[in-house]
C-alpha cells in the first residue's frame, strides 16, 4: 500500500509546474549558427537572425542544444544566446492589443516570424510584449511561439 503512495506522490511531484517549466533563450546579436554537434568544426546546418526565440533542452562547456521555432533542434555557441525572452508570431498576421481583451484596441500588428520582447504571461491566453520600436501590448498566447 506505501509504495503505492510513494509512487502516486513521485508522479504528482514529477508533473508539477516547476519540473515541468521550459527555459526559452534568444539569439544574441544579428544572427547565430546552428550546428549539429557541439563544436565550431561539426556540420553547420544554418543561421538564425536575433533576437529569435529557442526553447533551452541541454548547456554543456560553452554551447547550448535548443529547438527552434520550426522543431530543429541544434546546438548554438552559448556566447550567441541570451537569456531575454522573445516570443515569435507564429500566424500570418498578429494583433497585439492594448489590453488582455479580444475586444481591446489594437496596438499595433506584426507578420509571421517576427521576434517580440516577451514581458509577462497573464495567465488567462495572453502574453505582454514589445515590439523593436518600443511599443507594447498583449498577444493570445496561442499566436506566438516561445511562451
Amino acid at each position: 500500500m506505501w509504495k503505492n503512495r510513494w509512487r502516486c506522490s513521485v508522479a504528482l511531484w514529477l508533473l508539477s509546474p516547476a519540473v515541468l517549466a521550459i527555459e526559452f533563450i534568444s539569439v544574441a546579436g544579428d544572427k547565430a549558427i546552428l550546428y549539429d554537434a557541439p563544436s565550431r568544426q561539426a556540420k553547420k546546418l544554418g543561421e538564425i537572425s536575433g533576437p529569435m526565440p529557442g526553447e533551452l533542452v541541454v548547456g554543456v562547456a560553452g554551447w547550448v542544444k535548443v529547438r527552434t521555432p520550426y522543431g530543429q533542434l541544434c546546438w548554438l555557441e552559448a556566447s550567441s544566446v541570451s537569456k531575454k525572452r522573445t516570443v515569435m508570431a507564429v500566424k500570418p498576421l498578429v494583433d497585439v492589443r492594448e489590453l488582455p481583451q479580444f475586444t481591446s484596441r489594437v496596438v499595433f500588428r506584426v507578420a509571421q516570424e517576427v521576434a517580440l520582447d516577451w514581458l509577462d504571461n497573464t495567465g488567462d491566453g495572453w502574453v505582454k510584449v514589445r515590439h523593436q520600436d518600443g511599443a507594447t501590448g498583449y498577444v493570445r498566447s496561442e499566436d506566438v511561439w516561445g511562451e
